[in-house]
């Protein structure tokens, strides 16, 4: 059985300063280096208030650093970053945010507004472990489901 088939779990929301620093502490453990880069890109990726692409982090990096930062870098280490669980992806929108709980392993289910852009999740272990075992059950391994829900928002449907 894999860290993800159970029905229940807890977990602790960071923001803020802990959430860098518990960014770190995860990423450290699995066996990447903290560099200065990789601060920042967190940094400004967990900043952002709704999701946001490689470009948006980029510019945002290059601004607090004063010089121009080039996407690609941007893009391998957002993709380091969602490979260590520190940073999501919104797939229908190529985009990205950073993880509440990076410590924590499960499925997040992403509910994303068509109206002001706004990205929130929930946990549901049950149904994302049921998509797990439907494509174990069809032969695949290391199954991820990804989960996306788009809707209006409760202050965006009025």
């Amino acid at each position: 059985m894999s860290a993800y088939n159970h029905h229940e779990h807890t977990h602790r929301e960071h923001e803020g300063e802990p959430l860098i620093a518990e960014a770190e502490r995860v990423l450290v453990k699995a066996g990447e280096q903290w560099t200065q880069m990789r601060a920042d890109v967190f940094e400004a990726l967990s900043a952002q208030d709704r999701p946001a692409s490689a470009y948006d982090i980029a510019e945002s990096v290059g601004q607090a650093r004063g010089r121009r930062v080039a996407a690609n870098s941007v893009y391998r280490i957002l993709d380091l970053f969602v490979r260590t669980n520190l940073a999501n992806r919104i797939e229908s929108a190529n985009a990205y945010i950073a993880n509440s709980h990076p410590g924590c392993l499960h499925d997040c289910i992403f509910l994303i507004c068509d109206d002001c852009g706004q990205a929130s999740h929930l946990d549901d272990d049950a149904l994302t472990g049921a998509l797990r075992a439907a494509g174990e059950k069809a032969g695949f391994a290391a199954v991820r489901p990804v989960v996306e829900l788009r809707g209006l928002c409760p202050d965006c449907r009025g």
